[in-house]
């Protein structure tokens, strides 16, 4: 007979969202207990009530739906300022080099040159048009690869600055 393994049941958002409501209504005494019940220490004596219901409200969702992955987490511990967090994540979205159609693209396999043209509505391969590089890179070697690596797109420094 199979195992089965059963994972946690779901939150039950409805009662979550009722907790976060009743913060609302309270003032900052009882905000700063709630902080001292939730974390298990006093609330920092600066925070303004704003803050004290946004950082209880979302420490009462990470531990009911999950908190951030720890990529997330690395990346906002190593950031100086918020500006800069953003703009590290605004980077790690942009590791693909942005193509303009028209472009060529070129990748010596097995022997053989392989061309793919960037198209307006995607990427022509040996007179066939495919929606992701991937795809191409698939067709090409009859394995899945990471199309922007197969063709060296990936991992490059940007030129110049973002707007």
């Amino acid at each position: 007979m199979p195992r089965v393994r059963i994972g946690p049941a779901l939150p039950d958002r409805e009662q979550l969202d009722v907790e976060i409501v009743r913060l609302r209504d309270l003032d900052v005494g009882e905000l700063r207990n709630r902080w001292h019940a939730v974390f298990g220490r006093p609330a920092p004596a600066h925070l303004p009530r704003h803050l004290l219901f946004r950082v209880i409200a979302y420490r009462l969702q990470a531990v009911r739906l999950g908190d951030l992955d720890s990529e997330s987490q690395r990346l906002l511990d190593h950031s100086g300022s918020p500006e800069k967090a953003g703009q590290s994540a605004v980077d790690l979205v942009r590791r693909i080099a942005e193509v303009r159609p028209g472009t060529v693209l070129s990748r010596e396999w097995n022997g053989r040159m392989q061309r793919v043209t960037v198209i307006a509505d995607g990427f022509a391969w040996n007179g066939k048009t495919y929606p992701s590089l991937s795809q191409v890179a698939f067709a090409i070697t009859g394995t899945r690869w990471n199309g922007p690596r197969f063709f060296g797109l990936r991992d490059k420094p940007q030129k110049g600055g973002s707007a």
